[in-house]
């Protein structure tokens, strides 16, 4: 069996030997950092190369004649446009418009289609995507146990995995995908990625994770390439407002409130949800997601309450010193008459309330934005 105990990649070992802090992840055992620290490792990405082991992320391959169909109906955003290779950001939706989990697709070579799920989301929306499936002809397969997840994120990511393909990656470009052989590997390699960086994520047979593993470590020395854990990933993902399922979004927001409605294709015609986001869109939601930086001495942190003149009216979903623009800012929810860039908002840290002004985001503007 592959995962045996609580849930454990096949890079456990590996991350334990390279001094890895190992924590419980969505019910999975990854490293949090390693000796080099979080700071660090965030620097690399952002100046060189960082390679983390995203294996607790699902993996679902949606096939059938009914494929398109039954992923149109399912997510928000409109991918009859895509081409084969094409890769694209999405969200599930339940009825009322709140967020089961926000997708990653691929459309392959084939009828098929995969779609990249949260780890702590995968039983669940497997179970939804196959009950949606019902009366179609289609298939909805979970084959996260054997295939496994790999992220090379930073701008000099091109030149390392370069050295272990014959295919030239300039021809990948940003969110298309293809299939190659890394290090003698057969991969499916998508131009995408988490962290605001151009890179890749590398998916692959489970047996050959720790070769993998290795040889992109090996060829990336003279990058000064590093593992990366956790805490890395998020502030990494954070200063660009790259969302987090069960921070930014969750069973309790819609699309439209998380600033995410460009995600969202009314015109495609019916999906789960569609009726419900239209609504809130026409009408405007009753909360938003801001950008905050603090004007009083002190760190947001995440379920820090927010108040406006002493009422507590949001909650912060992920706060922290910015590691690339040395500044203390955040997300929160706040009702939408106070979500305007200047509004003044206290973040109640520890019981006392300090002052923070809602700011323009993201607090670092990805590469691929520029």
């Amino acid at each position: 069996m592959r995962r045996d105990r609580m849930n454990r990649t096949f890079l456990y070992d590996v991350h334990v030997a390279l001094g890895g802090r190992m924590v419980d992840f969505a019910g999975w055992e990854l490293p949090v950092q390693y000796p080099t620290g979080p700071l660090e490792e965030h620097k690399r990405v952002r100046e060189a190369a960082g390679l983390f082991d995203i294996d607790h992320m699902g993996q679902v391959v949606v096939a059938g004649p009914d494929a398109l169909s039954f992923l149109q109906k399912i997510q928000v955003n409109d991918i009859s446009t895509m081409a084969i290779n094409d890769a694209r950001y999405s969200l599930m939706c339940y009825a009322d418009g709140s967020v089961i989990d926000d997708i990653f697709l691929y459309r392959v070579a084939g009828a098929s289609w995969w779609v990249i799920v949260n780890a702590s989301n995968r039983k669940k929306d497997v179970e939804w995507m196959q009950t949606q499936a019902v009366g179609m002809n289609v298939s909805v397969t979970d084959i996260s146990d054997d295939t496994y997840m790999l992220a090379l994120q930073g701008p000099q990511a091109q030149a390392i995995l370069q050295r272990l393909t014959d295919l030239d990656l300039a021809t990948v470009k940003f969110h298309t995908c293809a299939q190659v052989t890394v290090a003698g590997v057969v991969t499916l390699l998508g131009a995408t990625g988490y962290t605001g960086e151009y890179g890749y994520e590398l998916f692959f047979p489970a047996a050959q994770a720790v070769a993998l593993w290795n040889a992109i470590l090996e060829a990336g020395k003279p990058e000064g390439i590093l593992p990366c854990g956790l805490a890395a990933r998020d502030s990494l993902r954070f200063e660009p407002c790259l969302p987090l399922y069960g921070h930014e979004i969750h069973a309790r927001v819609d699309p439209i409130s998380a600033r995410l409605s460009w995600a969202v294709s009314f015109k495609k015609g019916d999906f789960s949800g569609r009726e419900a986001l239209l609504k809130i869109k026409l009408e405007g939601p009753a909360q938003r997601l801001v950008g905050f930086e603090m004007v009083e001495r002190g760190v947001p942190r995440a379920e820090y309450p927010v108040a406006i003149a002493g009422q507590v009216v949001g909650v912060v979903t992920t706060g922290m010193k910015s590691p690339t623009t040395d500044r203390f800012v955040g997300l929160a929810y706040v009702p939408a008459a106070s979500a305007a860039v200047g509004s003044q908002i206290d973040i109640v840290i520890r019981d006392t309330p300090k002052k923070a002004t809602v700011v323009k985001t993201p607090f670092y503007v990805a590469a691929y934005r520029r």
